[in-house]
């Protein structure tokens, strides 16, 4: 039993088992432990995994249905929102505040989780100005906690977390602020996401040479944070790491929206920035999420559905459509979920696009606009030098996740720093919730 030790639990997209043989530093930190195959949640995607293993539980029961919503009574979507209230259970740092003893707990850059009561947190939460701009900024708790973050490592590299500056200043920051925080507080539990291995992957390719380049820089953190974090606890703390999914190559997109305006279910209007999607005469909307589209009908009519339905069905990119009856097998059956969901063939993903002509394209299909497009958009981590502005190219995108880890390969690993009594059964992304209460000395509610 290690009750008397502190866990420190890192997410981590893309880890795969062949990566940590080449990942010195990683195994050097859980050596003398344990290591098993870890399999995510359908649909694996960034928002539910991390819900999945801080929840203990399946989208059906926290309510995180993919990285964004579509809210149907006020036809609105939002993607990457941050708030802490979208959670429909209580996550890991409740069930460890009402523990005898309380254990003190610290949560960073995990999504979601703008607001949480943790006993410390820190991610990023910019403000947006009416004129469109921002200033890059983060929700922390003790609130005063990034004005000292910024005195000391400066403002967290917003534009190297996303977009096509994408890439290690992010998650060497992660790691710096993380590092100060822990001198300072002592947290108990410590939940930290690197986000690094994401990106190239999505870009060129999860076998790339920048996919490997990632792979080493993301190990050299790793020696960083295990010598500073084994200083500040005096050895007295146990490593989790948790791969969060598999990003696969992919060859090309699919796009529900354009087949849905085809089929004259979804309409646009024409307005001096490009076509916008109109709610109001629209029948049907795919909000489209890498592998996975939930799909929602606008009119509440069933045979729009079954138009809907056969219409996904004969399109050869789409691997499966979930109908509602399909859902509660899959944990997906909750009210923010589509009344239809798409999961991609393996090598395929689904793109939000719903023009016909690049002319026609909405103004900020050209930026970098997380939450404007309604669906994830990854060739935002491209540029075009020449146009300065985002490339109507989805053909760039070389790697992909999201559909349901059937495949060996898409499944990721969990490493411990000590024999964690994992449980005798193939491992998902919801037991790491309670491997974290059993570390500390704890049992699941």
């Amino acid at each position: 039993m290690v009750a008397h030790k502190a866990v420190v639990l890192i997410s981590v997209p893309h880890l795969r088992e062949r990566d940590v043989a080449q990942m010195t530093q990683l195994r050097q930190m859980v050596a003398g432990g344990e290591i098993a195959e870890l399999t995510p949640t359908f649909p694996c995607l960034t928002c539910p995994v991390q819900a999945n293993m801080l929840s203990g539980c399946p989208p059906r029961e926290h309510g995180i249905i993919a990285n964004g919503f579509f809210w149907r009574e006020r036809k609105v979507v939002e993607m990457w929102t941050s708030p802490s209230d979208c959670f429909d259970r209580p996550l890991i740092w409740h069930r460890l505040a009402v523990a005898s003893p309380p254990r003190s707990t610290a949560v960073w850059f995990a999504l979601h989780t703008k607001g949480a009561d943790a006993d410390l947190v820190c991610t990023p939460a910019p403000i947006h100005h009416a004129d469109g701009t921002e200033s890059v900024w983060c929700f922390t708790r003790p609130l005063e906690l990034y004005g000292e973050l910024k005195e000391r490592f400066g403002d967290f590299p917003l534009h190297h977390y996303w977009g096509p500056l994408a890439g290690l200043p992010a998650s060497e920051w992660i790691v710096n602020s993380a590092i100060y925080s822990a001198e300072k507080f002592r947290p108990e539990f410590f939940y930290i996401y690197l986000p690094l291995l994401d990106y190239a992957a999505q870009r060129e390719g999860p076998d790339s040479s920048a996919a490997q380049l990632a792979t080493q820089q993301l190990d050299q953190l790793f020696g960083k944070l295990a010598e500073e974090f084994t200083r500040i606890y005096n050895g007295k703390l146990v490593w989790l790491v948790a791969g969060e999914y598999v990003i696969t190559p992919v060859g090309g997109a699919c796009f529900p929206n354009r087949l849905l305006r085809e089929e004259g279910l979804l309409r646009v209007q024409q307005t001096d920035e490009g076509e916008y999607i109109d709610w109001q005469r629209s029948r049907a909307f795919a909000l489209v999420d890498h592998q996975v589209a939930h799909v929602f009908i606008l009119d509440g009519e069933g045979n729009t559905r079954s138009q809907v339905e056969d219409l996904f069905r004969s399109q050869p990119e789409i691997e499966r459509v979930l109908s509602q009856e399909d859902l509660p097998a899959w944990a997906l059956d909750h009210p923010r979920s589509g009344e239809l969901v798409l999961i991609a063939q393996p090598t395929s993903w689904f793109a939000y696009y719903w023009w016909l002509s690049e002319e026609d394209a909405p103004a900020f299909a050209r930026t970098v606009d997380i939450h404007r497009k309604p669906g994830y958009d990854p060739v935002e981590l491209c540029w075009d030098p020449v146009q300065r502005c985002v490339p109507l190219d989805p053909s760039l995108i070389h790697g992909s996740h999201g559909a349901p880890a059937d495949d060996p390969m898409q499944r990721t690993v969990l490493l411990a720093s000590e024999p964690a009594h994992l449980p005798d059964k193939p491992l998902r992304d919801i037991d790491v919730y309670s491997i974290v209460l059993s570390l500390l000395g704890l049992k699941p509610a």
